[in-house]
């Protein structure tokens, strides 16, 4: 080997630097956060919390994170759905918030957090890929890295109910983090 071109390689080596996925979709301001709070249900009644990524967003939504909280003295049953309708109710829309707070305008998700209390019945069509048990006072986090990917039209849905105790009432809370994906090329 040349022994200039080998002075060059020794004098300016090559950096390389790995960062996660979600700080990197973070600094391109495609990174959010939001929560479902008091999300009360029992008593017959059941309550859910969806990441709905709207038809035309324009955007794949990537489930980066998920977690569920029991703020009450009972367990529950937790639910995980794709692309299910939930029960017909009263839909409420939770903030969201950019976690790149130093963009400014703020970026704007396209990627709804959309949630309700005391709804009757059961999620409908879609796939229920698993399952969980919330204990008192604790919360369940789960890491997905992105690999739940929902395109347009579809959801990420998590559904509270209490099967083993129906009588008691109680309350949880549902917190999502993901990144939106734009779509290149619809046509292939």
């Amino acid at each position: 080997m040349n022994k200039n071109i080998l002075k060059e390689i020794h004098q300016y080596p090559l950096k390389s630097v790995n960062i996660p996925i979600e700080l990197y979709e973070s600094t391109l301001g495609r990174y959010f956060i939001g929560y479902a709070d008091d999300l009360v249900f029992g008593q017959d009644t059941s309550a859910w919390a969806r990441l709905y990524n709207p038809i035309n967003s324009g955007v794949l939504l990537h489930v980066n994170v998920w977690t569920v909280t029991d703020v009450s003295d009972s367990t529950f049953r937790v639910q995980f759905w794709f692309n299910a309708t939930p029960p017909k109710s009263d839909v409420k829309y939770a903030p969201v918030t950019p976690t790149n707070l130093s963009i400014q305008p703020p970026p704007i998700p396209k990627v709804e957090l959309q949630y309700a209390s005391k709804v009757i019945g059961e999620p409908t069509g879609g796939i229920k890929a698993f399952v969980r048990r919330a204990q008192p006072e604790t919360t369940l986090v789960d890491t997905e890295n992105g690999k739940i990917i929902i395109g347009e039209g579809g959801n990420f849905l998590v559904f509270l109910s209490t099967p083993e105790t129906p009588e008691l009432l109680t309350s949880g809370r549902i917190a999502f983090g993901w990144w939106k994906e734009p779509i290149r090329n619809k046509c292939r």
